[in-house]
């Protein structure tokens, strides 16, 4: 058998998650040469981010930022089921007819799902979305033209002030990747609680707690929810709280925690601009069923989210920042207004991310906590000496 990861305790580039036992992860490397052999290649690269079994005979990976055809095939569509069996009993979980689909972790952090035929008509689907071993820092973003200089200090230094920030973008828009270098704004000694559906964030700071949702058995017992988790954050004294994505009730949970008292949070939303991600919320928080009036949630919102990011992938591939913006509400208090701060400007992979001009409303609190010491960039400085705008 080939070595894998021998030299990194996991795949090429990509880290064993910390409760994967030894012996669980050699009887996954054995798994590879006899289920997985057409993949495996793709499970080695640390340049491959994502994997796409679409049935036996098309197989597609993304590395780059670009997807596409892999020059590799399983023999059959019964090789394809048999690799999604074994893959099902490394996370946990049962194939079937009764139970066709799958969500779930690999023994290296990688997230798989899984969808049997005939559900999915054309054969058996395994889509696996990798993760690198260490977390981005913001020179990662920076090297890769997604942010300029700017625009990165400023939402470092809004990180810094305690400002609740929700990243909304399309998926594969680099959301996650966006929040795992936001929190490296965080202080070294706060206590930071990391909760998510899949686990994907790599919070590198000292003191991490990292929950994670627990699906059903086939039963339908022992499900823990993300909302659940949230509610225990709530009493574990945390100093930050990071939901990877808001996706049901749990939204109301986490404004509700904003307004009173947990500020500096994080999370990301699938959206398709500032202001879809401000519905989405709604939407959201109207699933938990409280009969709160929709003219109070939107209040709730727009004191509790102080800035909206939202990212995009371009047709090339590359994924950027696009608009960075305040959220408040008019004067009726009933409609949102959203004032953008920086906004993508010009065409193709030559756009760039500009300040339109605006003086942010962190200013002033940025001014009186002493902190413009961690103000380095000219236009930083010129962000806070712009004149107050009315609205």
């Amino acid at each position: 058998m080939r070595g894998m990861g021998a030299a990194t305790g996991g795949f090429a580039g990509f880290e064993v998650s910390p409760g994967a036992g030894q012996a669980r992860h050699r009887a996954f490397e054995a798994s590879l040469e006899f289920f997985l052999e057409p993949i495996r290649p793709f499970l080695e690269d640390p340049d491959v981010t994502e994997i796409m079994v679409n049935g036996p005979d098309r197989i597609y990976i993304e590395k780059g930022g670009r997807i596409q055809l892999a020059d590799a095939r399983f023999g059959s569509e019964a090789d394809v089921q048999a690799a999604a069996n074994n893959i099902a009993q490394f996370v946990g979980q049962t194939l079937s007819w009764e139970r066709p689909l799958m969500d779930g972790r690999l023994p290296d952090g990688s997230r798989v799902c899984v969808v049997l035929s005939p559900l999915a008509v054309r054969g058996t689907q395994i889509n696996i979305r990798r993760f690198p071993k260490m977390s981005a820092e913001p020179e990662f973003l920076l090297r890769h033209g997604a942010i300029t200089p700017e625009a990165m200090e400023f939402l470092l230094l809004a990180v810094r002030a305690y400002r609740n920030i929700v990243v909304g973008g399309g998926a594969g828009s680099g959301k996650t990747t966006l929040v795992n270098v936001l929190t490296h704004g965080f202080g070294p000694d706060e206590r930071i609680i990391v909760i998510e559906d899949t686990r994907e964030l790599q919070v590198q700071r000292p003191h991490v707690v990292q929950l994670e949702a627990r699906r059903p058995d086939q039963y339908g017992r022992g499900e823990v929810t993300v909302r659940d988790l949230f509610i225990a954050a709530l009493r574990m004294r945390p100093d930050r709280i990071v939901v990877g994505e808001a996706r049901r009730g749990e939204a109301l949970d986490m404004i509700q925690a904003m307004t009173s008292g947990h500020h500096g949070s994080l999370t990301t939303i699938h959206s398709s601009s500032p202001a879809d991600t401000c519905y989405r919320i709604e939407t959201m928080a109207l699933m938990a069923d409280t009969g709160l009036p929709l003219f109070a949630l939107r209040r709730q919102i727009a004191s509790a989210v102080d800035l909206l990011v939202h990212t995009v992938r371009l047709p090339s591939g590359r994924r950027m920042v696009s608009q960075i913006s305040e959220l408040g509400l008019d004067e009726s208090g009933n409609n949102y207004i959203i004032r953008d701060l920086f906004v993508l400007k010009g065409h193709g992979d030559s756009r760039q991310l500009e300040w339109t001009g605006r003086r942010p409303e962190l200013a002033d609190d940025v001014m009186l906590d002493e902190v413009t010491d961690q103000i380095r960039l000219d236009l930083t400085r010129r962000m806070l000496e712009a004149p107050a705008e009315s609205v």
